[in-house]
Formats: C-alpha cells, sequence, structure tokens
C-alpha cells in the first residue's frame, strides 16, 4: 500500500493521518508513506505505482490531492491499454485531510482514523467515474466538480494561509471580498450542442458542493455524464442569496438556478474568466469538459 500525503492540504487534520498510521502499522498492515514535494506530484507517484503493480495507493489530503492521485492512476490504466478497467488493477483509498473534503462527504467515508483503517484494508470498491476538461493548456481530471465564474474567482484568490487557520472561512472572507470587485462577465455555454447564457456554471459528477451540502441531488458519481448547475443571475444580491441557501441544501431551488444533465460541456466567455476543479485553481477560459475514458475503484466501507 502507497500512502501519497500532501502537506500543504491537510496541516489542520494532520492528527488524523498519524492516527491512521499508528492503527496499520500496529495491525501489522505494510506501506509505504510518500510527501508531495511539488504541484503534479501525486500524480506522477500515483502513476509510477500503478505500473509497478501497486494494488492500492492512498490519498491523504483534500479533493485535490485526491483528484491528482486518482489522475495518475487513470493515466496507467490509459498506458497500458486498460482504459475502463482499473477496478482490475489499482484501488484508491482515501484519508481525508482537506478543508471540505467534498469526495469523503459523497461518499459517506467514516472520518474516524479506525473506520479509515479498516476500509483501506478491508473495504469494498465502487466505481467512481471522473471527468475531463480540455483546455489550450492541457487537459485536468476532475473527480467531484469543475467551477467557472464567481466561485473560481474565490478559488483563485483564496489565501493559502487564512485557509490552513480557519478552514472554510477563508472561503466566506473571501467571497465578501471578491463581491466588491467581481465584474460577472456572462458564460456562453454549449450543452450537449445547446447554447446557453450564464453568470456562473458548475459542472458536477456528484450530488454535494463545499463540502457536506446539496446541490445536485440526481447526480451519479459512479456513472458516466454530468449534472450541469447553471447560474443565470448576476451580482451581489443574487450570489449572497447563493450562498446563504447552500448550507441549508436549497441552492439548486434558489431563483436562477438550473439543473441540467450532459454529456459534453463548452464553457467559454469574452472575459478572462477563472476555473476551479474540485477546489484548486485550473487555469481559464475556454474549456470542454467530457467523461473519462473509464471508471476507478475506489475504496469503501464493507
Amino acid at each position: 500500500m502507497l500512502i501519497i500525503y500532501n502537506p500543504t492540504a491537510g496541516r489542520r487534520q494532520i492528527h488524523r493521518l498519524w492516527q491512521v498510521l499508528d492503527i496499520l502499522a500496529e495491525s501489522g498492515v505494510g506501506f509505504k508513506l510518500v510527501r508531495t514535494e511539488r504541484p503534479g506530484h501525486a500524480a506522477e507517484l500515483s502513476r509510477l505505482a500503478a505500473r509497478a503493480g501497486e494494488r492500492t495507493v492512498v490519498a491523504a489530503g483534500g479533493d485535490g490531492t485526491i483528484a491528482d492521485v486518482a489522475a495518475g492512476l487513470a493515466s496507467a490504466a490509459e498506458s497500458v491499454g486498460a482504459s475502463g478497467s482499473m477496478a482490475l488493477q489499482c484501488k484508491l483509498g482515501i484519508i481525508p485531510l482537506g478543508t471540505a473534503n467534498v469526495l469523503a462527504h459523497e461518499l459517506k467515508l467514516n472520518f474516524a482514523p479506525k473506520a479509515i483503517a479498516a476500509c483501506l484494508v478491508f473495504g469494498r470498491t465502487q466505481d467512481l467515474w471522473p471527468g475531463i476538461a480540455e483546455s489550450k493548456d492541457g487537459s485536468r481530471l476532475f473527480i467531484q466538480m469543475l467551477g467557472a465564474g464567481f466561485d473560481a474567482q474565490v478559488v483563485h484568490h483564496i489565501s493559502a494561509p487564512l485557509k490552513r487557520a480557519i478552514g472554510r472561512g477563508a472561503y466566506v472572507a473571501q467571497t465578501l471580498c471578491e463581491l466588491a470587485t467581481y465584474k460577472f462577465p456572462r458564460l456562453n455555454l454549449k450543452i450537449d450542442g445547446e447554447a446557453v447564457e450564464a453568470s456562473s456554471v458548475i459542472v458536477s459528477k456528484g450530488r454535494l458542493y463545499g463540502g457536506p451540502y446539496l446541490l445536485a441531488p440526481d447526480a451519479r458519481p459512479d456513472q458516466p455524464g454530468f449534472t450541469v448547475a447553471i447560474f443565470h443571475h448576476s451580482g451581489q444580491l443574487p450570489t449572497l442569496i447563493y450562498g446563504a441557501a447552500l448550507p441549508f441544501h436549497l441552492l439548486s431551488q434558489a431563483p436562477g438556478v438550473e439543473l441540467r444533465t450532459a454529456t459534453v460541456v463548452e464553457i467559454s466567455s469574452p472575459s478572462p474568466t477563472p476555473v476551479q476543479a474540485d477546489g484548486d485553481s485550473a487555469g481559464f477560459l475556454p474549456l470542454t469538459v467530457h467523461d473519462a475514458p473509464g471508471p476507478i475503484a475506489v475504496l469503501m466501507e464493507k
């Protein structure tokens, strides 16, 4: 078992990692812990491990770290011509250490160290079907969601030290800062070829967004396809309403929010508009979103 730890993503929850490692060691489970040293390192480490025949690779970090590890596993599968059959080769384990841990909430993982350790050793597997964002700068895999517009603006400018210090509160603080200056450029979408305009958009693989908060009730992370949350209204007041609706699981029902299903989503804008994927900065528009070639097997509780 290879455990890939992102030290910049898990400082507030580092005790959980050490407790899980202690339990694994006391139980006689062999593992190797590797720390990431640079952006993209987690993907490189997981790709090499999968190619070398490792049966389980564990992402210890937030959603961005999990996405990087998943990207490496998917790349290893493609390189040997096994797209769509990753479950037969290498399983993805999760030790949630991030700020939001959206995927862990999505999969209903237990955050207790004993439960995490048991899941890594004895857990069953479930398919997780990622998405791919293609832009002029290349492709990027995402596991939970991709956003363009205001939420991506917040992610691009959020202070990493503040995020480590106060967690989700940093997003609230940055949201209030961005509201004073953000211009809300219009986005041009093509959802399976149909043209739509929006203020912001979230392309979601799962039901949840921003933590344990419901956005797309009918989304299926184990199946191909996406739920597209289209935000038609722009400006300070609608954005504040969206933010207030989120913790009450009412965002999808807020005025000006429309949900659609899709297999391919094209997003562009006449102005430079930021993109975020799984809570990390992911460049700028334009881009095209489609399904990954196949699913990844993620470890779940029995």
